[in-house]
């Protein structure tokens, strides 16, 4: 069956360049600004707006690097009758997935991502080039992983969260759903939700923190 990729993004063309084209037959882009209509997005054709998903039989990846939009475009397309077996789940060629851990119906692995030994990766989640995700992890849905994050074992990520590029984080932290983690940071306490932590040591983000770093 063919797929459409839905978001004419980098992390749409990111896909393509992995080599989802060589795997199955891609039918095109779906995004909602008309200006991206009729043009290319890595090489195939954006077809119309996101409504199109559902009523069309192909299957669906989406291609949003903000895991918080990916949720809500799911919930969209559910509310439109769109069921989670239409969704593909894209693990690249160069990825390498232990045979004890699972990875949930739409989430995207790309080249050089890493996951070890019994751990669970969400739907929808969104795993960059480079990533290590070790035993014992578990990141919920709508999660992302920027290129070179580092989880020790025993790691929890919340539902949406977003982990910066090259963040690290130590075994048996819980960051918290829709936290964010800045790109460099050394995640040695449990985060919060809705937090934001940066540096290293992470801390939470405040007026001071964004002092220090101008």
């Amino acid at each position: 069956m063919s797929i459409l990729l839905l978001g004419a993004s980098g992390l749409a063309r990111e896909v393509l360049a992995a080599g989802l084209g060589e795997m199955t037959d891609v039918a095109g882009v779906l995004d909602d600004d008309p200006a991206r209509h009729g043009t290319i997005c890595g090489g195939v054709p954006v077809l119309g707006g996101l409504d199109e998903a559902r009523r069309r039989q192909d299957q669906l990846l989406v291609c949003v690097g903000s895991g918080r939009r990916r949720r809500e475009i799911v919930r969209r397309l559910t509310a439109s009758g769109v069921r989670s077996g239409r969704y593909a789940t894209f693990v690249a060629p160069g990825a390498l997935i232990g045979g004890s851990s699972t990875v949930g119906v739409g989430a995207v692995l790309l080249p050089g991502a890493v996951v070890t030994a019994d751990a669970s990766v969400g739907q929808h989640v969104v795993v960059m080039p480079g990533a290590t995700i070790t035993h014992d992890d578990r990141l919920d849905d709508f999660t992302t992983l920027a290129a070179g994050v580092s989880l020790g074992g025993g790691v929890h990520i919340g539902e949406a969260a977003y982990l910066g590029m090259n963040a690290a984080v130590h075994p048996g932290i819980t960051v918290g759903a829709r936290a964010t983690v800045g790109m460099g940071a050394a995640v040695l306490h449990d985060v919060p939700a809705d937090q934001t932590w940066v540096g290293v040591p992470a801390r939470p983000l405040s007026s001071r923190t964004l002092e220090a770093l101008a």
